[in-house]
């Protein structure tokens, strides 16, 4: 008998031997369904939330155990976001801030509380160092991991072409925007290229006039936009009116959002952005996804979402909680797991292509794996670039320099934990 249906039968035998129906899962999402960043919220929420809801219907939740995904909404706020952690820990196997603000400020509250953070792809770069944030994971790669990639795409593989070249770094002023600047700054200095900060307040997102004339006025070789909601459209439709050379400029994963590009459609040919995960609208997950949730009518998502990098990637987000999950139910051997448990099976993901295969997931996301010492897998991405139609995949797998990652990241997690102090650490093995 497969592990899971183990899980499931102990299970059942626990609900009838108890006479009630088991609580379940509790992994809560804060989402941000309105708001200013609600256009790129929407369609994320919407796949992490179907995909729960798949395994609910078809499997009966993660190894026999269904599910409560429940959201709360925040709006992007971080007040509302404390909020909403303080409103769900007592329950949670997880905590899900969806937002680097709200994330820095539950990160020292997780180690009083033992309840692990999910923030894939996104937060503070730094917690990939497993020793010092033991109770964070932001799998499978970190915004650190994203600009480094995306300043080798520009150099072509080869850092001495950067040599005496201008990167402007147009981005949000917010804890998320300043997120790469370490790396960089450091990059710019050992590199021989000059970055160019171009701040955008939350209330100038819409109107960034003065930001693309900044840009005009420094001729840069390059831009790269750290930008989310509302920003993204704004920056893209003024990248445009003022002819900038779309295929110069570079955007972080959550600033390839196919709805922004198609806004400016043919204009945009040549806009890039980085992407650690792939649509495949034809995998045996959207087969499942159809079947099970869009066809009995148990989701909010539009007919036209379906295919877009950000419903997808949503998909993959909750496929990592999912199967941290079941890393910690085979680990444990019970189907009702709690939030140490599920620290565990953070700590051990092992996301092979075999994996994505059984998953019906090939192509949808680079394999990786975590450990004690890497919570973040550093699974590397790809490049996708607007056609005038659509995104399409314009590189072969990208990776970060990881000796150049590391060595920040311990740097400034050893800050951390100094600034924060008693701050608790440990010695990983791997």
């Amino acid at each position: 008998m497969k592990l899971w249906k183990k899980l499931a039968a102990a299970t059942a035998l626990t609900v009838i031997a108890g006479g009630a129906m088991a609580e379940g899962l509790y992994a809560p999402n804060m989402a941000y369904r309105t708001g200013p960043f609600a256009a790129l919220g929407i369609p994320l929420m919407n796949g992490q939330a179907d995909y729960m809801t798949m395994l609910n219907e078809r499997d009966g939740g993660v190894g026999g155990v269904p599910v409560d995904f429940s959201e709360c909404e925040t709006g992007y706020s971080t007040e509302k976001g404390v909020e909403c952690y303080e409103k769900t820990k007592g329950t949670a196997i997880v905590t899900q801030p969806w937002s680097t603000g709200i994330t820095l400020q539950v990160l020292p509250k997780t180690n009083v509380d033992e309840i692990p953070i999910l923030a894939p792809g996104y937060g503070f770069s730094p917690m990939s160092e497993g020793g010092t944030f033991q109770w964070a994971y932001n799998p499978p790669a970190s915004y650190w991991d994203g600009a480094y990639m995306i300043v080798s795409h520009i150099a072509g593989g080869d850092m001495s072409t950067l040599k005496g070249k201008k990167i402007a770094f147009l981005h949000l002023d917010h804890p998320f925007g300043k997120e790469p600047l370490p790396l960089l700054e450091q990059m710019a200095e050992e590199h021989g290229f000059e970055l160019v900060p171009v701040p955008v307040g939350l209330k100038e997102m819409q109107n960034q006039s003065a930001q693309w004339l900044q840009i005009r006025r420094e001729r840069p070789d390059n831009v790269i936009m750290w930008g989310w909601g509302a920003m993204n459209s704004a920056a893209i439709q003024e990248a445009v009116k003022t002819r900038y050379p779309m295929d110069q400029f570079y955007g972080v994963w959550w600033a390839g959002h196919d709805p922004d590009l198609a806004a400016v459609g043919e204009e945009g040919k040549g806009y890039k952005s980085i992407s650690w995960s792939m649509p495949q609208p034809d995998s045996g997950l959207m087969a499942d996804i159809k079947k099970y949730v869009i066809d009995t009518g148990k989701t909010q998502t539009t007919e036209d979402q379906l295919n877009s990098v950000f419903y997808q990637r949503g998909l993959v987000m909750s496929m990592m909680l999912a199967e941290g999950i079941k890393a910690a139910q085979e680990h444990t051997g019970n189907a009702t797991i709690g939030p140490k448990d599920l620290r565990w099976g953070l700590e051990n993901l092992n996301i092979t292509d075999e994996k994505l295969a059984e998953l019906g997931m090939e192509g949808m996301v680079p394999p990786f794996s975590t450990s004690c010492s890497n919570h973040t897998g550093h699974s590397g991405a790809w490049i996708l670039e607007w056609d005038g139609a659509k995104f399409t995949q314009a590189s072969d797998l990208l990776q970060a320099d990881q000796s150049v990652i590391k060595s920040l990241a311990e740097a400034k997690a050893a800050e951390y934990a100094d600034a924060n102090a008693p701050w608790p650490v440990v010695e990983c093995d791997s």
